[in-house]
């Protein structure tokens, strides 16, 4: 792997997850499945957010556009792979994960505080989809399962930087880069207080 791809994957995540997260979702293919599903769906959703609370930022608009497309087209990819095993697409659950998370994001901020905390929020999401998805793509029994994860895991990663490098350019590197200290404990500190479920992405 390059110095470059290497740099890609860093992810500076507190708290690892813990392999055996794999086997856990490996044995709720279905409901992991579902879950994925939902989460690309929710992230396209997201994007859509932006660009319609952020009109005005230029950079922001050009570059979240793509993702919205992207992110569609992994929701029909997951959908279509359920298709495939004869899974179902089930209902959408509560996202424990995403919810606890948007506790931490300011109320009642500046204009800048509130963009601030809404892309790191997106990057934090990303970036832990793609480490569980690395965890997928290396761990799970079926080879083409960690083909199909794999992918996932390179797209995650890039959009995890995306969300990064537009705090830094909007708000600049250091407050972005402080805030992104602050966002990072949180989540290692709330993962430690949830029970690891299998049947989730988070």
């Amino acid at each position: 792997m390059s110095q470059s791809v290497k740099e890609k994957f860093k992810l500076g995540l507190e708290l690892p997850t813990d392999p055996r997260w794999v086997n856990l979702a490996e044995k709720q293919l279905e409901d992991i499945l579902t879950d994925h599903a939902y989460c690309e769906l929710k992230a396209a959703t997201a994007c859509i957010s932006l660009i319609q609370f952020y009109p005005d930022l230029e950079r922001l608009v050009e570059e979240v556009m793509p993702v919205v497309t992207e992110e569609w087209g992994h929701f029909r990819q997951v959908v279509a792979e359920l298709n495939k095993r004869g899974m179902k697409l089930g209902y959408q659950r509560k996202d424990l994960y995403v919810r606890e998370l948007l506790k931490f994001q300011v109320k009642g901020g500046s204009y800048h505080d509130r963009l601030l905390d809404k892309l790191l929020t997106c990057a934090l999401i990303e970036a832990r989809s793609c480490e569980r998805f690395r965890l997928l793509s290396l761990h799970i029994s079926e080879p083409e399962l960690r083909d199909f994860y794999h992918r996932f895991m390179v797209s995650e990663a890039g959009h995890y930087k995306m969300f990064l490098g537009l705090a830094k350019h909007y708000i600049g590197e250091e407050p972005t880069m402080a805030r992104w200290e602050e966002f990072l404990a949180y989540e290692a500190d709330m993962l430690s207080r949830m029970d690891p479920s299998g049947d989730r992405m988070h």
